[in-house]
């Protein structure tokens, strides 16, 4: 019987092979870090740079340098540094509503006492200001009281004491009272009505010092005595609160006392001729009088518009 020599060759080239894969494969896939540093040609005649030490302070080691915060590979390959984002601070300021500087102001109203019992004083007053800063004014005021019937300006309550005691309560007519006055604006805000409507408000003090013109009613000896108005001098000073409607209307209401030294009608009558003289007819004495008067009206700011200036 012949032998057969085929099946161990077979078996012997089969293992040759299988111990030369390795090799191969590791042949095929080394690569060292002095290869990577070389650039590799393409087939386009070109050049593929997959170094990394040419990186500023590189050492090859991307992720050593990435989780040290390195900020080398953040660099511009071209020498510029990166532009980073600043965080400012930015301040927003709200505007005045109603800006008063340069402005000039026309408040027309009304006048009322509010400390007589014996006689009522109403007045219509007019006030004219000039802003020279926005919380400082100077201007002038005045009141006109003589209109209707100033003999009806005693209240009923000294009418009916002098009719049943048969004692007279001197009393006193204005005429006319103008002012030169300073306000000063120390508040200014704004409020909320209905969660809807917005107003602007500001609160300011005023005062000065003037001229007033008044003259006593006769009620002692009305037959024969009859005065003429004489110039006091007056103090005034208030504080008001002020409403914006508009940038150059509002609504106010004021609350002023006016100071001065009064002179009344002379309460005792001479006898004979000396009945008629006018020298007896004031008291000998002068009274320190108070003229606290409430005062609403509105209040109009010329020009219409203004312009905010800025600094730069």
């Amino acid at each position: 019987m012949k032998q057969s020599f085929s099946a161990p060759i077979t078996a012997l080239l089969a293992a040759l092979m299988l111990l030369s894969v390795p090799r191969i494969t590791s042949a095929q896939m080394d690569f060292s870090l002095d290869d990577a540093e070389e650039p590799v040609e393409d087939d386009s005649g070109g050049s593929m740079d997959f170094g990394v030490d040419d990186a500023e302070g590189g050492d090859g080691d991307v992720f050593g340098q990435l989780a040290s915060g390195d900020d080398t590979l953040g660099a511009d390959t071209d020498g510029r540094e990166r532009r980073t984002e600043s965080a400012e601070e930015i301040f927003a300021v709200q505007q005045i509503y109603a800006l008063r500087l340069n402005r000039v102001e026309l408040a027309p109203s009304a006048s009322f006492t509010i400390n007589d019992p014996y006689a009522s004083h109403p007045a219509i007053a007019l006030a004219l200001n000039y802003w020279f800063t926005n919380v400082l004014a100077v201007g002038v005021s005045g009141q006109w009281f003589q209109f209707g019937d100033p003999q009806r300006r005693e209240s009923d309550l000294n009418f009916f004491v002098r009719r049943s005691t048969r004692l007279g309560i001197p009393v006193n007519e204005w005429q006319v009272g103008a002012y030169l006055n300073f306000t000063y604006v120390p508040f200014y805000g704004k409020f909320a009505v209905f969660n809807e409507f917005i107003f602007q408000w500001d609160a300011y003090i005023v005062g000065g010092v003037g001229l007033m013109r008044t003259r006593p009613i006769p009620v002692i000896d009305p037959e024969i005595r009859e005065f003429d108005f004489q110039n006091r001098v007056a103090f005034n000073l208030g504080i008001g609160f002020r409403v914006f409607l508009s940038r150059f209307a509002g609504i106010f209401v004021e609350f002023r006392d006016y100071a001065f030294l009064e002179k009344f009608e002379n309460l005792e009558v001479s006898v004979g001729p000396a009945r008629r003289d006018r020298d007896t007819w004031f008291s000998p004495n002068t009274t320190f009088s108070n003229n606290v008067t409430v005062q609403v009206g509105f209040t109009l700011f010329f020009p219409f518009t203004f312009e905010y200036r800025l600094p730069k």
